[in-house]
């Protein structure tokens, strides 16, 4: 697969590896082990899949620029005050909010009705690499 998509191995196992700690997906080991959908597609959304691989953290962390600028006061808390961190945690929250409710079905289910020949051709391809063709 990581040949199939240009991807270092180490990098794709190390996603993989982590899609299976957090549920998403399940490993068997061996010649002919491999990956697999841990629950229905339905039930994974876009979310999961980016706080499986990304972390939880915020997306912006106010690095207290405000603070540090001219005028700036030690005793301010400025990453609730700032209008830039406010702007950012509103957008962030939209953001999450937004693929929470994308499940990876609902995504597949666009590429096929968009790309009909799709799944056929993606399962071609990936045997075709493997068997080195």
């Amino acid at each position: 697969m990581a040949e199939f998509y240009k991807l270092p191995a180490a990098y794709l196992n190390k996603q993989l590896q982590a899609l299976v700690r957090a549920g998403i997906l399940t490993s068997v080991s061996g010649p002919r082990g491999g990956f697999s959908l841990a629950r229905r597609p339905e039930q994974i959304s876009v979310l999961d899949v980016v706080l499986a691989i990304e972390g939880n953290g915020d997306a912006f962390r106010c690095e207290g620029i405000a603070k540090d600028s001219p005028g700036g006061s030690m005793d301010a808390d400025y990453a609730r005050t700032c209008l830039i961190s406010q702007t950012m945690r509103h957008a962030e929250v939209t953001w999450r909010t937004e693929l929470s409710r994308q499940s990876i079905a609902g995504i597949a289910q666009s590429i096929e009705r968009r790309f009909p020949d799709a799944r056929e051709s993606t399962v071609l391809q990936l045997i075709g690499a493997r068997s080195g063709q």
